[in-house]
């Protein structure tokens, strides 16, 4: 997806909405507040891209953890402590 070149105020939004949303269209679009960039307007096309591509992993706990993958969990916790243990004397 390209990246924005074109920067307008939330002034600009309100005063000309019709042709910021019609360049939006075709690239995104970066809507300052302040001088400071705040928001993006882009295509649906190029939002859903994001959307595929963004990750879906979910915050979870060890009780929640699949067995299969807190089998794996626990082995790297006893291979790291045995690296660990064996370093020190």
């Amino acid at each position: 997806m390209p990246q924005s070149d074109s920067f307008y105020s939330t002034t600009d939004l309100s005063r000309k909405p019709g042709d910021i949303i019609a360049e939006a269209l075709r690239h995104p679009v970066t809507i300052t507040l302040g001088y400071k960039p705040r928001l993006v307007l882009l295509n649906i096309e190029d939002y859903e891209r994001l959307l595929s591509q963004s990750d879906h992993r979910m915050p979870g706990t060890i009780e929640t953890m699949p067995d299969a993958l807190f089998s794996e969990f626990e082995s790297a916790v006893d291979t790291y402590a045995q690296d660990d243990d064996g370093g020190r004397s």
